[in-house]
């Protein structure tokens, strides 16, 4: 119940992300749907390739395409003058899509009995992974490699479930609304992980 439950969460954030920043790009109807499904599965897909599941069996998840095309045409059909509330909404809806395909992603790993390295990877890039391919495709730089803290958050959740520390379905609700939280204080508060710029020689 709870794979269900985080898929279903994960896939209406990550496909309002993706629909609020292809709008924002002034992209056509076409690119928002686009956008805003390779966001919600581009993660999943890029996860069953390196820890060897078939990309094919995101096939399988009809009923989540569909509540992703249903998520994408709510927003693309929302008032226009509620515009100025959606850098707010974009980045909410980021933070609990990252929570919840991190740990959704690091349960599937348990599941095939993989080691804590594939379980923190298989978080990090069902986390981040639509993420990342979302604001490639914007032409953006993404996200997770800049220095506002995003893919930590992503690997605390698959050290959590790969130790073995959380387990129970509250836990694991738990750990999602803490994520969810830790991710929106890191960009409000402008947390950010050291880094320097190369400055070659003349």
């Amino acid at each position: 119940m709870t794979w269900e439950v985080l898929s279903f969460i994960g896939t209406i954030a990550f496909a309002i992300s993706g629909t609020i920043i292809a709008m924002e790009e002034e992209y056509d109807i076409l690119g928002v749907y686009i956008l805003g499904i390779i966001t919600a599965f581009g993660g999943g897909a890029i996860r069953n390739l390196l820890i060897g599941v078939p990309v094919s069996a995101l096939w399988d998840q009809s009923f989540y395409f569909v509540i992703a095309l249903v998520s994408i045409t709510i927003v693309f059909v929302f008032p226009t003058n509620l515009s100025k509330h959606w850098d707010r909404w974009g980045n909410l809806s980021d933070a609990i899509g990252l929570s919840a395909f991190a740990i959704q992603g690091a349960m599937y790993a348990v599941e095939l009995n993989h080691p804590i390295s594939a379980i923190i990877v298989s978080a990090a890039l069902t986390g981040c992974g639509g993420g990342i391919l979302r604001d490639v495709l914007a032409g953006r730089k993404p996200l997770v490699f800049r220095k506002e803290i995003y893919a930590v958050w992503a690997i605390i959740a698959g050290l959590a479930l790969g130790s073995g520390v959380l387990s129970q379905s509250w836990q694991l609700y738990l750990l999602f609304a803490v994520i969810t939280i830790l991710r929106v204080l890191s960009y409000t508060n402008n947390w950010h992980l050291p880094n320097k710029k190369w400055v070659p020689k003349t």
